[in-house]
């Protein structure tokens, strides 16, 4: 091609990408941060070095569907990586692994890495202790204060208080709740309260996008999002108040309107009585449902009982077909397929099944066997939150501003082909690859149109430039 031509569509190409570029990032008041799942083997590898080990956790514990994030603490700076969770409000870090039976177990909490406080200048230990319960475990804490990097980011937090564990019961890692902080559940701010505070992003708001189990990755933008982690328009869910929640505590509650399951037939069932509150708890494994409903899905499943553990034993080829279970809400139906709801572990008999719902007549909470099949913005601005049904398209990444109507945003995916999948095919993930796309690879071929639309003004320029020096040999330094 003429070396003319090719520059003249270099730059009809910016002209009409860089104004809308502009403004989608104008202020640039937003940060990713990548979200690893625990069985990715690149960034956990130490806990897979010993190749004759099962390389799962027990599957009481939540470490074989749990996602982490990577946070740089101190001055230097120290590397740990960090429970996301939706469902409590502080961090801590720093996990007791000599109380923890399973060798597999200590390999993962020491792979996820230690915070020494007396190793940062920049650390200030407080006098104020306090004890975190969870659904599984607890953690006796000390607060300190210290400066806290994202990884991957330039954003760093000044002066932030967390936790720094002296004593742990059943816990792998340390935690970092996104749930509501200062003046709703504690009296400090917490991380999704500082991030706004000093100005790293303009509001309280965060998309999230855990990614398939094939994926092994996903992102979470604090105070932004990305359109193409998801298919059709964004559905506004109002946050259920505490005092009309089933618990009473501030959590992302929403309604729930049904539940229903789309065998590989296409015939539909619906389950009866399946209208009711849910909260969306990125830190739990499992999904929590009524002890009647669970039963009733499992049955389906073939499972006629729990097993002693509490865990619906199945048949490990519902991993090979193409049903869904369905979760709807106003306005969105999240189609949840076999193999994301079908939790497959390794152990010393071989690889077993087992249904990735729990029964609970406490509360119903939606874990990360549904939540990977659902883009979430949880918005504690406007208390809602916005769900889509997830599929991973590329990247293209928008700030949330107090000015953006979040239930008008569309993504940039084509709904997923459910009734294709099977073992060698995830219809949530990039059609190119099954892993590695979940923190934002662009360069699949469905995400084409969004990965050329994501580069910016500069950048087509800077092409331009290459161009330039190929035709002519020019030596040019950038």
């Amino acid at each position: 091609m003429p070396f003319r031509l090719l520059s003249y569509l270099c730059l009809i190409i910016a002209a009409q990408y860089s104004d809308a570029l502009s403004i989608e990032r104008s202020s640039n008041r937003y940060v990713k941060l990548p979200v690893v799942h625990s069985t990715n083997r690149q960034v956990f590898a130490k806990v897979y070095e010993d190749k004759r080990a099962i390389s799962t956790v027990p599957l009481a514990k939540r470490s074989d569907v749990a996602y982490y994030a990577q946070l740089n603490i101190g001055t230097p700076a120290q590397s740990v990586y960090v429970q996301l969770d939706t469902g409590s409000f502080e961090l801590w870090v720093n996990p007791d692994c000599t109380n923890l039976q399973a060798t597999s177990d200590v390999r993962f909490c020491d792979a996820v890495g230690h915070y020494d406080p007396a190793s940062s200048s920049s650390a200030t230990e407080l006098s104020l202790t306090k004890t975190l319960r969870y659904g599984i475990g607890s953690a006796d804490i000390q607060y300190v204060t210290d400066t806290i990097s994202l990884a991957g980011t330039d954003a760093t937090l000044q002066n932030i208080r967390f936790g720094v564990a002296f004593q742990t019961e059943d816990e792998f890692s340390g935690i970092l709740g996104i749930g509501h902080g200062e003046n709703v559940t504690i009296r400090y701010k917490n991380m999704i309260d500082e991030l706004a505070a000093q100005g790293v992003t303009q509001t309280k708001a965060f998309g999230l996008a855990l990614g398939s189990k094939s994926e092994q990755e996903g992102a979470i933008i604090f105070g932004g999002l990305d359109t193409s982690k998801f298919t059709g328009t964004l559905q506004t869910q109002p946050i259920i108040p505490a005092r009309d929640s089933p618990d009473g505590v501030p959590r992302y509650w929403i309604n729930m309107q049904s539940l229903s399951i789309t065998p590989p037939s296409g015939n539909t069932k619906q389950y009866p009585n399946t209208s009711m509150q849910v909260f969306l708890d990125s830190g739990a494994t499992l999904t929590l449902l009524p002890t009647t409903l669970a039963n009733s899905i499992a049955a389906d499943f073939g499972a006629d009982a729990t097993d002693a553990n509490g865990f619906y034993p199945v048949d490990c080829s519902f991993n090979n077909q193409s049903g869904t279970v369905n979760f709807e809400f106003t306005g969105v139906t999240i189609r949840v397929p076999y193999r994301e709801i079908v939790r497959e572990i390794q152990t010393t008999f071989g690889f077993q099944c087992y249904l990735g719902i729990s029964p609970s007549d406490d509360f119903a909470l939606l874990g990360d066997t549904m939540l990977r099949s659902a883009y979430a913005v949880f918005d504690q601005t406007n208390n809602a939150i916005h769900l889509a049904q997830y599929s991973n398209c590329g990247s293209n990444e928008k700030e949330i501003t107090t000015q953006l109507d979040l239930g008008s945003v569309k993504g940039d995916c084509e709904a997923p082909d459910f009734q294709a999948a099977n073992a060698d095919s995830d219809p949530l993930a990039p059609s190119s690859s099954g892993t590695g796309a979940g923190a934002g690879a662009s360069d699949s071929p469905d995400s084409s149109a969004s990965a050329w639309r994501g580069l910016s003004f500069d950048k087509w320029v800077l092409i331009w430039i290459a161009i330039y020096a190929l035709q002519f040999g020019t030596g040019v330094f950038i």
